[in-house]
């Protein structure tokens, strides 16, 4: 018997790693049969009693057996019968469950790059008096000397460009992290909680910022650029083809994963006598 449940869950998980492993790690495997107080026969699927005193539990969602303590205090009596059983989320909806929280966390990343932007800029815009005088008046003190050369050279450079902003540019880059920030924000929100419309707007967010992208790297290419570019493209390409945006690939309607159903993934193991019927 118990070779019988470490076969099914090697069978289950396969030989790789899989994305159930990652979530029991993280939220605690799903065990229903480790919080009644007895186990029947025909809930030998989900649970089984040992001679020993020992109970094995299956795990609904990375289908492992583990040793669990025969609780003090149940919640029931039995398992309810198997097809009454809810089935956490496995499989593929899991997969893109997590596909959409990472693409989550990437926006979440942008908001604080934004967050941070519009600050400075806001900092900058209610100085920008004082910035201007302190960067002329060094850049006056620099030209007197005579030292305008090499390294120094670079801070003339630098100084000169922050001597020419205008409170108008600031407010103009001020506004547009703003404006960022918030769009990042909505979509981190809406993506995290696998609404629809977030999955639109990412999308379309993300496919209208491309061509800057690959206007920038055309100008130089650096890692960061290299890496924002496929970054993007890639969620833009796989919020299209999996999430069936815009209707491609049959659209929302081929979106509907086959539920499985928890009597037949449940099922207790056929008798050991059928199985060598079957093999003789």
């Amino acid at each position: 018997m118990i070779n019988w449940f470490r076969r099914v869950g090697a069978k289950l998980r396969g030989a790789h790693w899989h994305p159930e492993t990652l979530v029991c790690s993280r939220h605690g495997h799903v065990l229903p049969a480790a919080r009644v107080a007895h186990l029947r026969p025909q809930d030998a699927g989900v649970g089984v009693d040992l001679p020993d005193g020992r109970r094995l539990a299956r795990c609904l969602r990375c289908d492992s057996w583990r040793a669990v303590l025969i609780p003090e205090e149940p919640r029931s009596e039995h398992l309810p019968p198997l097809d009454q059983i809810k089935l956490p989320r496995r499989g593929e909806p899991l997969r893109e469950v997590i596909v959409l929280r990472i693409i989550a966390l990437d926006r979440v990343i942008h908001v604080i790059i934004f967050g941070l932007l519009f600050a400075v800029g806001l900092l900058f815009r209610l100085n920008i008096g004082a910035l201007h005088d302190q960067a002329l008046a060094i850049l006056s003190a620099v030209k007197a000397s005579g030292a305008a050369q090499g390294s120094q050279g670079v801070i003339v450079s630098e100084l000169t460009k922050l001597a020419d902003v205008h409170s108008g540019t600031l407010t103009f880059l001020m506004l547009s992290a703003g404006a960022y920030f918030v769009l990042e924000l909505v979509e981190a929100i809406g993506l995290w909680h696998e609404k629809r419309w977030a999955e639109y707007l990412t999308a379309v967010a993300t496919s209208g910022l491309l061509p800057l992208e690959i206007i920038e790297l055309l100008r130089k290419v650096t890692p960061i650029r290299v890496g924002a570019l496929i970054i993007n493209l890639a969620i833009v390409i796989w919020l299209l083809y999996r999430k069936r945006l815009f209707g491609i690939a049959g659209g929302a309607r081929s979106l509907r994963h086959e539920a499985e159903d928890p009597a037949v993934l449940l099922a207790p193991p056929a008798p050991a006598y059928e199985g060598a019927a079957t093999s003789g």
